[in-house]
């Protein structure tokens, strides 16, 4: 499915009710959601917009305390109830403050970016927003529509690859948090999520 057949999907199950249009796009680490969020929301135009759930990583002085620094990105490394009423203030307030994640700087940005009543179509993008274990499933039914990205774990495999030593990682760095960090939580998003309303492949 390509990025305007599913903004014309999501204009077709949005109709002319009024209020925001949550749509989920979810996937594991590398999966793309990034990029297909960014095209979902040129195709929608004005209106569309990203919220990332990536905002809500713990700090790396909070996971260091916590003894699980080597599993940033893992779903117990998220403020998950911060989240959830996150969602929950998206579906009551015209204006609402988000966080951002930096990953140049490995640290969430708070209020970095404001929701306005003029945003109603919102691409919420994460690993997680489908995963049907502890806290997550606060977010069972939270969306209007859920999609999930599919993708090979061959290919997820050289996307990451690709990324730290984008992010500068050597490649024995990068492979050893692809292997320890990275692939147990693609494993647990892909084998752990509820079925998404739309699957899509790789390439959209």
């Amino acid at each position: 499915m390509t990025p305007k057949a599913l903004a014309d999907l999501i204009r077709a199950r949005a109709g002319s009710r009024p209020g925001r249009f949550l749509t989920a796009l979810a996937g594991p680490p590398g999966a793309g959601k990034s990029t297909l969020s960014a095209a979902l929301v040129r195709a929608l135009g004005p209106g569309a917009r990203v919220v990332p759930m990536d905002g809500f990583h713990y700090d790396d002085a909070v996971l260091e305390a916590r003894g699980v620094r080597s599993r940033k990105g893992a779903p117990e490394t998220f403020d998950v109830a911060g989240f959830v009423h996150l969602i929950a203030r998206l579906r009551q307030e015209d204006e609402v403050a988000i966080p951002v994640f930096d990953r140049s700087m490995e640290l969430s940005r708070a209020a970095a970016d404001v929701v306005g009543p003029e945003d109603r179509f919102l691409i919420v993008e994460g690993n997680y927003l489908l995963l049907d274990e502890g806290p997550w499933r606060a977010l069972d039914g939270a969306f209007d529509l859920t999609v999930w990205i599919d993708v090979p774990l061959a290919e997820l495999d050289r996307r990451l690859t690709d990324r730290w030593a984008h992010y500068g990682k050597t490649p024995e760095a990068a492979r050893a948090w692809i292997e320890g960090n990275d692939m147990p939580n693609i494993r647990r998003a892909i084998e752990g999520s509820r079925q998404a309303d739309v699957v899509i492949g790789a390439e959209g």
